[in-house]
């Protein structure tokens, strides 16, 4: 019997690397407007031998036990906060991730949630949809933002997403700062605490661990300037979102450029409420080509462990 392998959304079949086909019956959700819901996948789980999962499913011990043949989940994202690698490994079940395929994609949200929320744009964008530019008249003083050249970015994680924020921030003639889980002999480094007393925008792309859980909580929150900017594109439970709402509420922070919630895709009621807060519905990597290149990796990946090889270096996390 040829192997089968379940995909959790309807993509197309050309972001699939074509010898998969030649090697295994590839399955597709019914329903090709969303992500397949968790317990169909469970349900749905013994009949297959691979995972390619676009809907940061959790891979559980649940799953994992419905899924007897199961050798390999790849997921098409950098995180892995979804997957029980105790689990998965204790089967000898392979998982991988899309490290690099969306650095790119992900940097360009961050800057484009930077000058949104510095220059006023999405709450611009309303004011004249709603038609109130029309009824109020030109106010200059109202729309005066933040001008990015000259300010200090904190990055906190400089890996590749970090860095490559740091590049086009640099273009904006920013000054750059970062903190990584190690300490580093660059003159840039600072400790967290330090890092967010000096800089007038803080943008996280940290991964999610048990350290970095609320690693932005109330008194973290309280270090930063005045008037700063908080952006997150790193994972929601990053950030304490109470205390951020709290921040935001007595005017302590400029504003907040969010693309990741704590218990998305729910959001703090307080967030919504906030004109200065710029929200997207976790779309970082979000590009074409991102998107196509993360595919073909996972679908590569999945290639390779049915038959019996290694995945791509750099990509197994199981």
């Amino acid at each position: 019997m040829r192997p089968r392998v379940l995909v959790t959304l309807r993509i197309p079949e050309a972001h699939i690397v074509p010898e998969l086909f030649d090697v295994a019956e590839v399955v597709f959700p019914i329903d090709p407007a969303k992500a397949m819901p968790y317990d169909d996948v469970v349900a749905a789980a013994h009949d297959f031998d691979a995972i390619i999962n676009q809907g940061e499913l959790t891979v559980n011990e649940a799953l994992i036990a419905a899924a007897p043949r199961l050798k390999i989940v790849a997921n098409v994202a950098i995180g892995t906060d979804n997957l029980d690698k105790a689990a998965l490994a204790a089967r000898g079940i392979r998982a991988t991730n899309a490290p690099d395929a969306f650095t790119e994609s992900t940097a360009d949200i961050a800057l484009g949630l930077l000058l949104a929320t510095a220059r006023k744009i999405a709450e611009g964008d309303r004011y004249v949809r709603t038609g109130q530019w029309e009824r109020d008249g030109f106010h200059p003083v109202r729309w005066e933002g933040m001008l990015l050249s000259g300010k200090v970015l904190g990055i906190v994680g400089f890996g590749a997403i970090g860095q490559a924020v740091a590049r086009r921030a640099e273009a904006f003639g920013m000054r750059i700062l970062f903190n990584r889980s190690q300490p580093d002999p660059d003159p840039r480094y600072r400790d967290i605490d330090r890092l967010l007393t000096e800089a007038d925008v803080v943008s996280l792309h940290t991964p999610l661990t048990e350290s970095t859980r609320h690693l932005i909580n109330s008194e973290r929150l309280a270090l930063m300037k005045p008037g700063a900017i908080l952006i997150n594109l790193a994972r929601g439970k990053v950030v304490d979102e109470a205390a951020l709402v709290a921040a935001l509420q007595l005017g302590h922070l400029w504003g907040a450029g969010l693309d990741v919630f704590e218990n998305e895709p729910a959001v703090h009621p307080g967030l919504l409420e906030l004109p200065n807060v710029v929200l997207c519905p976790h779309v970082g990597g979000s590009a074409v080509e991102a998107r196509r290149a993360a595919r073909m990796l996972a679908s590569e990946n999945v290639l390779r462990v049915l038959r019996g090889e290694q995945p791509v270096a750099g990509s197994a996390v199981v």
